[in-house]
């Protein structure tokens, strides 16, 4: 039962990344012919008349095209978190709730981090942990000594996702979080601290499954 929960999870991050390359393709198509659009075309509300404001004929219909496929993927997609929703009702509520005190966690993003970790027991350590998701480079020793990084595909690529999901999040509406990441920023360049955000999240994840705690941002923000 969770193996096919899980698979369906997987299944609906397969047609959410289809709809974003929908979206990817539609602004590129607008930046090739200038027209004004809506900043969020994930949003549904956000299409209405969007491809009438190409003047070319190829370049609106190509539009529409994408378009009328992202609707067809958010009905899908909600479809398919539906029933995910009333699938997983087997799942401990506690552990919804402790990974939900998460900011940006919701109960889609919770249960794929449930179902991909399973029995967090199997970790025995956060380094563990943090490599089989992902969230670091798995390195390579010899007799004791570095000799570099091994291959970026070992671990779990749902899990990476979902904690780089999560750092996205993690930031909305969240000056505390914003503040964080401007740290990070500081000292390690704007394209790897989002990355540390999302690795830091996943140990604080851990430590919640671990100790079946809840999130702590003052705790979390000074650690």
């Amino acid at each position: 039962m969770r193996a096919a929960t899980r698979d369906l999870l997987r299944r609906r991050l397969r047609l959410v990344r289809r709809r974003s390359e929908l979206n990817v393709h539609t602004q590129n198509t607008a930046s090739l012919y200038n027209p004004a659009l809506p900043k969020r075309l994930a949003y549904r509300c956000n299409r209405d008349g969007v491809a009438e404001r190409f003047l070319d004929s190829s370049a609106k219909k190509s539009v529409e095209l994408d378009l009328a496929l992202m609707d067809a993927y958010d009905r899908m997609i909600l479809d398919v978190e539906r029933h995910i929703l009333h699938a997983a009702k087997e799942l401990d509520a506690d552990t919804l709730y402790r990974l939900q005190s998460v900011p940006g966690i919701g109960k889609i993003l919770a249960l794929t981090i449930d179902y991909e970790i399973g029995d967090v027991a199997r970790f025995p350590t956060v380094q563990d942990f943090a490599s089989y998701a992902r969230l670091v480079k798995p390195s390579k020793e010899s007799a004791g000594r570095l000799r570099g990084h091994g291959g970026q595909k070992i671990g779990n690529a749902h899990l990476k996702w979902a904690f780089s999901e999560a750092a996205v999040l993690f930031l909305r509406n969240n000056p505390a979080g914003h503040k964080l990441l401007a740290r990070y920023e500081r000292k390690h360049g704007k394209p790897k601290a989002l990355s540390i955000l999302a690795h830091r999240l996943g140990r604080a994840v851990y430590s919640i499954l671990k100790r079946k705690t809840v999130f702590d941002m003052q705790t979390f923000i000074a650690s």
